[in-house]
């Protein structure tokens, strides 16, 4: 296996659903599962000794559950580089949102076909955030006190689709205080965050402000930093839980 390969630990109390997970992904150019673990407790020491880039990280284990063990890797500074993807049978937004909450970088249900799974490890592991659809309807909208708004339908990566409603600054009929990081960011830095929350891509949203994939890569680079925020679907949950826009209900 080339030193390049995506290297997966697999966290699931299940044997079965272990085996099948390894089975799928060994047969991927540029994946190499290098291990595994049955609950919370054993994932967190399997990440300080093995270093994966993706965990695929079940919900609910006996011992230690997902959210907590996701929690653990993601504030932990020397075990942070591990990418969290949780993968459950559950699609309530209860789960979702403890799973975002706790740093997780993705999630997607079980039985979502193979392919997503093999795509969301890749796109995690660029970096990048991913949602399976089929939970993320209403999670925003209910951290704004909501009940099924608008979130982004494709984890923050695709083109705006049809259905996205307008996105911009909090009422404007009332001043609002935001946040004093929010407030360090320049105009462009704002533009792009509000892309972000309308699951817009890098290259979408450089070609609705007219610049490079590059120069939006820096800007979301910076939004990140200055935000202290680990990847895109963070800076989404910043942008409607702070007000900065709103779900429409």
């Amino acid at each position: 296996m080339a030193d390049t390969a995506i290297r997966v630990l697999l966290v699931d109390d299940q044997q079965l659903v272990r085996t099948g997970f390894r089975l799928l992904l060994d047969t991927e150019d540029g994946i190499e599962v290098v291990g595994d673990a049955v609950n919370g407790e054993q994932a967190i020491e399997r990440v300080r000794e093995l270093h994966p880039d993706v965990v695929c990280m079940d919900l609910q284990m006996p011992v230690m559950d997902g959210v907590d063990a996701t929690c653990a890797i993601t504030s932990e500074p020397e075990l942070a580089a591990s990418r969290v993807l949780v993968l459950t049978t559950f699609r309530d937004d209860e789960s979702v949102r403890a799973a975002l909450a706790a740093g997780a970088s993705g999630f997607l249900v079980k039985n979502a076909p193979p392919e997503t799974l093999v795509e969301a490890i890749r796109v995690i592991h660029a970096g990048e955030a991913l949602l399976d659809p089929a939970v993320t309807k209403s999670v925003i909208a209910q951290m704004r006190g909501g009940s099924g708004g608008w979130v982004p339908q494709d984890g923050g990566r695709g083109e705006s689709v049809a259905s996205t409603p307008p996105v911009g600054a909090a009422a404007a009929s009332a001043p609002r205080a935001f946040p004093a990081e929010y407030e360090r960011l320049s105009d462009r830095e704002r533009e792009v965050l509000l892309g972000l929350a309308e699951g817009l891509s890098n290259a979408a949203i450089a070609k609705r402000l007219w610049v490079s994939d590059a120069t939006v890569k820096t800007h979301v680079s910076n939004v990140l930093g200055k935000l202290g925020l680990r990847d895109r679907i963070q800076a989404v949950i910043y942008a409607y839980e702070h007000g900065i826009v709103e779900p429409q209900v």
